[in-house]
């Protein structure tokens, strides 16, 4: 296993680069010039646009600059947005929010959905069955920023239940946000678990086990639950790296100062030093939680080794 980690660490190095090379190519490929951008309805001199241009290396080639930037990257500097402002610093300042209304957010998805397509599998065709199932399916249909702001109206503003903004209240301004981040990924992880349970039901050795008189909840648990858990953990570890990267929707709606307002802002003021480095941290997630589903598959299935 020490070995298996070992090797996937290394390879995440040739992974960044590369990922890093495709965003910065497309992010700087977009049409339009960030610093007239920048300058808005009062244009700057031509000595000062030169001046700007040289700082960020806006007048070298494309290669050029992709290898001052990487050159830099590696010695984990991320550039600087154009108010001169380290992109490092606007990610530590963004990140805790983005942390906690992750947390959150793969709490609900975990708990209810995981409880859900439990309760669902054991009864199945059942009205709880058809209610998880026609639940799960218009969470699915209806889009976030809908969704987002219905909750707001609903549990924020008439019933007065969650902060609708901000995060000036803790860990109770990421509740209602967490919730509605969680929406989608909790309907799918309900069906996940649903039928992954009934396929374990269904196997030989759960006929033996009722066979030989082993409890119900022993079944359920032991047997059922842990041999379907993989496809569930499997999307919960990529949701993770998902949500981590920042849920742009769900942040504006609820104007969280996370990542994804901050990819946002970027996107829009045209700033693509935030915009590249924000997104390499987002791959760089998806990868260790990778790696992390990776290593669980084994504690979940004994039969899984990587020696």
């Amino acid at each position: 296993m020490t070995r298996f980690i070992i090797r996937r660490l290394l390879l995440t190095i040739p992974i960044l680069i590369g990922a890093s090379l495709l965003i910065y190519a497309m992010v700087y490929a977009l049409p339009g010039d960030p610093v007239r951008a920048l300058a808005g309805d009062r244009p700057l001199s031509a000595a000062v646009q030169a001046q700007i241009r040289a700082d960020y290396n806006l007048d070298d080639p494309f290669a050029v600059q992709y290898a001052k930037y990487l050159w830099a990257l590696l010695h984990g500097d991320f550039g600087r947005d154009f108010s001169g402002r380290p992109v490092l610093e606007t990610i530590g300042q963004r990140l805790p929010v983005t942390v906690k209304l992750t947390v959150v957010a793969v709490v609900f998805e975990a708990l209810f959905g995981i409880t859900a397509g439990i309760l669902a599998s054991l009864r199945r065709n059942s009205f709880f069955d058809n209610l998880v199932l026609v639940s799960t399916t218009l969470l699915v249909s209806i889009p976030v920023f809908v969704l987002g702001f219905l909750a707001q109206y609903a549990f924020g503003f008439k019933l007065g239940w969650f902060p609708i903004a901000g995060v000036a209240d803790g860990w109770v301004s990421y509740l209602l946000p967490g919730l509605v981040l969680a929406s989608l990924s909790m309907a799918y992880v309900a069906r996940l678990t649903r039928a992954a349970m009934l396929e374990a039901f269904s196997a030989d050795y759960i006929r033996t086990a009722r066979a030989k008189g082993v409890g119900k909840s022993r079944i359920i648990i032991r047997h059922g639950l842990r041999n379907s858990l993989i496809p569930v953990v499997t999307f919960i570890g990529a949701d993770i790296g998902s949500l981590l990267g920042g849920a742009i929707v769900t942040e504006s709606v609820f104007n969280l100062p996370g990542l994804g307002r901050a990819i946002f802002d970027a996107v829009r003021s045209q700033q693509g030093t935030v915009v590249v480095g924000i997104v390499t941290l987002m791959v760089f997630f998806y990868i260790f939680f990778n790696l992390v589903v990776d290593v669980l598959y084994a504690v979940i299935d004994p039969r899984i080794r990587y020696e």
